[in-house]
């Protein structure tokens, strides 16, 4: 009974906590942090079941991609799987993930750069105020909103 009942709790609170709004760029897609002082981002959509990421600059103005690098994976820290990430002119390409896994991206500005690292969790459950996937909620914050 106790297992069951700290799994129910457990369970209502993650409902809770999960539902906040999400940082949303120019495209309408999810924005990532690839730098420490908020000069890079990343938008994040996906497409033709893939993750696409166009970088963006502090003002969320399209940066031409050179250098940059990009790694991707997903699965649990005990066995991560490594994803295939394409480039081309627009940015990178990944693999779209079955709802609810976690993507785990390292970018680097140059090769020998310090690598940044963004997580993003895919969950695809309905907002109820705003109807858009959870990952892409555009609601405000609870905080944000009082």
């Amino acid at each position: 009974m106790k297992t069951k009942l700290i799994l129910l709790v457990t369970l209502l609170s993650t409902l809770a906590f999960a539902h906040e709004g999400v940082e949303r760029g120019p495209n309408g897609g999810r924005i990532l942090e690839f730098s420490d002082n908020e000069t890079m981002h990343g938008e994040v959509l996906v497409k033709d079941g893939k993750f696409h990421i166009e970088l963006l600059d502090k003002d969320m103005k399209p940066v031409a991609l050179a250098a940059q690098t990009l790694t991707a994976m997903t699965g649990d820290r005990a066995k991560p799987v490594k994803l295939e990430v394409t480039k081309d002119a627009k940015g990178f390409a990944i693999p779209a993930l079955k709802a609810g896994e976690w993507l785990i991206l390292r970018y680097k500005d140059t090769p020998d750069a310090k690598a940044i690292t963004a997580r993003l969790e895919y969950n695809t459950a309905i907002c109820e105020e705003c109807q858009a996937q959870e990952w892409l909620c555009k609601c405000k914050p609870e905080k944000e909103a009082k």
